[in-house]
């Protein structure tokens, strides 16, 4: 009776035994290398997203000092020609290029189209925007003889040329005279890094010279 019972029985035999935990085996490895690698490239690209941030955030400009506004004569009916001012990298930071733009033909006091600068001045009032400025570079005090502003380095940057006449200036440049009262922005965009924004207000009397705080 009992031989009757187990007639049909059907045993699991040991080689499909093997067959099915290999199969988990190999099911497991390859969820198992597809999760890690999904960890692994996330982990890389957050890396490569804080680097990027901490290299944006080290070649940020900075302003060192007042904004110097020189007019082409003093009193109400003057003009600006030209500004100054004086920058350096904050958090001693990535160098940035301060190549000089070339002067467009003309004396329009814009920057020539095929100039090589990385760094681009726009000016932006209520009545304009004007883009890619001409510009020149003077080294202070321990900078060394290249272009790019370092650490502990401090360069000066004159918009409009130094002797008026080569390259054009501000009233060369503007649609409408920057005059008394009038408030304007100058965006320093360098090639990385936030873009530094100077904003002041020409007073109501022109001097020769004018220190804009």
């Amino acid at each position: 009776m009992y031989r009757k019972y187990f007639k049909h029985e059907k045993g699991i035999t040991g080689l499909e035994t093997a067959i099915i935990l290999i199969a988990f085996v190999v099911v497991a490895a390859v969820f198992a290398y597809t999760t890690l690698s999904a960890g692994l490239f996330s982990t890389q690209k957050s890396q490569e997203a804080v680097y990027a941030g901490l290299k944006e955030a080290r070649a940020t400009l900075e302003l060192k000092g007042n904004v110097i506004a020189t007019a082409n004569e003093s009193g109400a009916s003057g003009r600006v020609q030209q500004i100054s001012f004086i920058v350096a990298n904050v958090l001693g930071g990535e160098a940035i290029d301060f190549t000089e733009p070339d002067a467009a033909a003309g004396n329009t006091g814009i920057a020539d189209a095929a100039s090589t600068n990385k760094v681009v001045i726009n000016y932006v009032d209520e009545a304009q925007t004007v883009n890619d400025l001409y510009w020149t570079l003077d080294k202070l005090g321990g900078s060394d003889s290249d272009d790019l502003l370092e650490t502990n380095e401090k360069f000066k940057v004159t918009i409009g040329s130094d002797n008026l006449t080569s390259g054009g200036n501000l009233i060369n440049a503007l649609g409408t005279d920057l005059n008394i009262n009038t408030e304007f922005s100058l965006i320093v965009q360098p090639p990385i890094g936030a873009v530094l924004e100077i904003e002041r207000t020409i007073p109501a009397y022109m001097d020769a010279i004018m220190n804009l705080r």
